[in-house]
Order: C-alpha cells, then sequence, then structure tokens
C-alpha cells in the first residue's frame, strides 16, 4: 500500500500512530454538546440557538466551525410550513382603540399582555389553542386547549395567567377583534382583573403579529411534523412544548439567545440588586 502511495513505511507509522489535535478532540466536544442540545429540543433548533449552548463551554467557538461540524453530522433545524389564522371579526360587538399600535417593546414584565388563538388538526377533530403571552419575556403566561373556540376557552386562558403571575392593575391586555375577546363575558372578566382593553385594527395582522408569531413558531417547529389521532394526544404535546421547552429551555433571539424563564430571573435578580 505504501508503494502504491508513494509514501514511506515510517511515515506511514508516524501518522498511523499520531494522536488527534487539540482543535480535532475539542470539535469532538463541540459536537456532543450540538447533540444534546438538537435532541433536547427536538431537532428544533437552528445553528445560532447550537452556538449558544455550544459558547457556554467553548465561548470563542465560531459560527463558522459550528456550522461545518452541523452540516457534516446532518443537525439541520425543522423546515418551517405555511399556516393560516382565521378571526371572526364579523360582529356588531363593541371594541377598543389600538393602544399598541405595533409597538410591541416594554421595560418589564407583566406590562403587556397579547392573546391569539389559534387551531391544531387531529383525526378526532379540531383542537383549539388559546393562550396569552408576555411581550417583555416572550413567556407564555397562560393557555388553554378545548374542542371548540368559545368565549370559555380564552376565559380559562387568562385567568390561568392571572393565577399563576398575579399581574397589577392597569397592565395592557391587546388582542385581535375576534368575538370571543369582545364578548360581555371576557371584558367582564378583564374589568374584575383591572385590565385596560386594546384591539387591533380591523383586517390588519401585524397588529397583533407579536401573538400570532407563537403559533407560527409551535406550528412549524412541531405540531406540523405530527399526525395527531386524538385531541389528548396534541394537548399532551402543546404541554411540553410551552411549560417544559419554550418557556424554559427555547433560547430567543430577541432575549440575547436565554430563554424567557432565565430572561425573566435575571430582569428580577437584577432588579433586587
Amino acid at each position: 500500500m505504501c508503494q502504491v502511495l508513494e509514501v514511506s513505511r515510517s511515515g506511514y507509522y508516524d501518522w498511523k500512530d499520531r494522536l488527534p489535535s487539540k482543535r480535532k478532540l475539542e470539535n469532538q466536544e463541540i459536537l456532543k454538546i450540538a447533540r444534546k442540545s438538537y435532541k433536547e429540543c427536538h431537532g428544533m433548533c437552528g445553528l445560532d440557538k447550537l452556538l449558544a449552548d455550544v459558547r457556554e463551554k467553548f465561548p470563542n467557538c465560531s459560527r463558522k466551525r459550528l456550522y461545518e461540524i452541523q452540516r457534516k453530522n446532518k443537525l439541520y433545524a425543522k423546515r418551517k410550513k405555511k399556516f393560516k389564522v382565521t378571526t371572526n371579526s364579523n360582529h356588531k360587538l363593541p371594541v377598543t382603540e389600538n393602544l399598541l399600535n405595533q409597538n410591541f417593546k416594554t421595560d418589564k414584565p407583566n406590562a403587556v399582555w397579547v392573546t391569539d388563538i389559534s387551531y391544531i388538526y387531529t383525526y378526532e377533530g379540531w383542537l383549539y389553542l388559546a393562550m396569552i403571552k408576555d411581550i417583555f419575556t416572550k413567556e407564555i403566561v397562560g393557555w388553554a386547549t378545548d374542542s371548540n373556540m368559545r368565549t370559555e376557552l380564552c376565559i380559562k386562558a387568562l385567568e390561568n395567567a392571572v393565577r399563576r403571575h398575579k399581574p397589577p392593575k392597569g397592565i395592557i391586555h391587546h388582542s385581535d377583534r375576534g368575538v370571543q375577546y369582545c364578548s360581555r363575558e371576557y371584558q367582564a372578566t378583564l374589568k374584575k382583573h383591572g385590565m385596560i382593553c386594546s384591539m387591533s385594527r380591523k383586517g390588519n395582522c401585524y397588529d397583533n403579529a407579536c401573538a400570532e408569531t407563537f403559533f407560527s413558531t409551535i406550528k412549524c417547529e412541531m405540531l406540523y411534523h405530527k399526525r395527531y389521532m386524538t385531541r389528548e394526544e396534541a394537548r399532551w404535546d402543546i404541554f411540553w412544548y410551552i411549560e417544559v421547552f419554550y418557556n424554559r429551555k427555547r433560547r430567543h433571539q430577541a432575549l440575547g439567545y436565554l430563554s424567557p424563564a432565565t430572561f425573566r430571573k435575571g430582569y428580577l435578580e437584577q432588579k433586587a440588586a
């Protein structure tokens, strides 16, 4: 073989017995971290989120270096698919003005909550998901599912958020003009908790984009990649995605690649100090 390759026998044994380089050993460790992160998030993390995990142990790892490792080992994020959101705003119930005007920025948690409803197909029938999101921490503070999208579903999600986070009076609650949010029952619930109601303009999906983004994320990263036989099966996946992954593990670019829970904890610690 040495004659065919035109190398010396001593050179071949020198190459064969040579220890792996420091960089190669580091790449092996980086791959272990990347694979662990990829597995824990069920393949829903892209290059930048993997990089944030890797840099906790290898702060000097470049994006290009990790990309080569990711590419060679096929650690690609799941592809996104398009989805459609529907809102029934064809009603004569009173609406309120848009207080946000697409300004989805605030300087503290429990100052502005946004909400929306979407749906998931199962072989048993549609499963509807209502959620409440804090625009400062990006955290899903409350959610609920049901086989229908009546007002009770939205109230259940709101009460869940209030019970868990106890927001102060005066918090802004922003939604679209869906009949559920304009109903007397829902408006009475907002009044009971001292919330200020804000609503999107009719037909303008960008006015509630901060809420709709979550549905795009959960569907593209998980729900559209599965087929659910029952609503309960889908609900358990939603529970895992929100409570285990999205709020506590999923890194957000807007939060400096921290998870909502970590970002909230850091904010509270800094405020206390």
